[in-house]
């Protein structure tokens, strides 16, 4: 993973101080690629823990076309709470104490925080049990999963972009069309979180799937590797559907930031020294990737640091 270290103190060291849409601020670059070979090891990061059932479990979420965080809150996934949570704290139904600005007051504001974590802890109980209140609530718009699996069409219809990618694999290789996009522009209103991972492409060659993907915006010590290690696993997931090897994930970012709340913890993961990466195991049992689990997708030989935390910036 010494690319997303090399990538993250070049940031470090040479970027512009911006100001962002959360008024965190952020230090940033325009323009970066990293290449990871598939064949030598899973690209997860050991310098820090990552969550691996996370990414499996938000993963299997976009490709099953969902836009609701129940699913993930069924799993234990809470990444994608605070645009949901938001939602519903700027809704005229709700009543509890005052949420405005939630993602920075909860970093400085003890009190505040206890409020946070109060109504956060109610907001998901009524997700998972109320389903009414979940389908208002818990939907996030026309995020990832509804353009990978229904873009809607000016005449009305649904063009399913992974399954069409998925077929023009197994039948026409060669082509350089094999490309699924989720900015549909029309859409980027009616979504909670515009996407950040914006289109990814197929190559296939010599036996080998590769995928590049292009990245609008990358939160380089939180989302960035989250990113990786998904398309990683989306690659891995392909070739196993098509009958082919890996080949490599290579992963453009157009801007490639760290807030500023972030500086800290990025230098005590660049001063880790990084470890073996793992590798992965899954099991198919006669399914479609369509039809996997979280369980069916298990982690061998992962041996990062200690993980480190840092506040998201919503």
């Amino acid at each position: 993973m010494k690319q997303y270290l090399e990538l993250s103190e070049h940031i470090l060291h040479n970027g512009t101080r911006r100001e962002d849409r959360t008024g965190t601020g952020t230090i940033g670059v325009f323009g970066s690629q990293m290449r990871f070979d598939l064949s030598k090891g899973f690209p997860l990061l050991t310098t820090k823990k990552v969550p691996f059932k996370l990414i499996v479990s938000e993963l299997l979420w976009f490709m099953k076309g969902d836009t609701n965080i129940k699913y993930l809150l069924q799993h234990n996934n809470n990444i994608w709470n605070e645009w949901a949570f938001k939602n519903w704290v700027e809704s005229p139904e709700y009543q509890g104490p005052d949420m405005t600005n939630f993602g920075l007051r909860s970093l400085e504001d003890e009190e505040f925080n206890k409020q946070y974590k109060d109504e956060m802890d109610n907001f998901k109980q009524k997700i998972l049990h109320d389903d009414e209140f979940a389908l208002k609530y818990g939907d996030l718009g026309n995020v990832y999963g509804k353009q990978w699996r229904a873009w809607k069409t000016t005449q009305g219809e649904t063009i399913d972009q992974l399954k069409n990618v998925i077929d023009q694999i197994k039948t026409n290789p060669t082509s350089r069309r094999l490309i699924v996009s989720a900015w549909n522009p029309e859409d980027v209103p009616s979504m909670a979180l515009p996407p950040c991972h914006t289109m990814f492409q197929f190559y296939v060659a010599d036996g080998k799937l590769s995928c590049q993907l292009y990245q609008r915006s990358g939160d380089m010590f939180l989302g960035i590797p989250f990113n990786i290690a998904s398309y990683a696993l989306l690659t891995h997931l392909i070739a196993l559907e098509c009958g082919l090897e890996v080949g490599d994930f290579i992963h453009t970012i157009g801007d490639a930031h760290l807030y500023v709340n972030h500086l800290e913890q990025i230098k005590t993961q660049l001063s880790r020294e990084p470890r073996e990466l793992p590798t992965i195991q899954i099991d198919l049992q006669n399914k479609s990737i369509f039809d996997l689990d979280v369980e069916d997708i298990k982690l061998e030989g992962y041996t990062p640091h200690p993980a480190i935390k840092a506040p998201v910036a919503v």
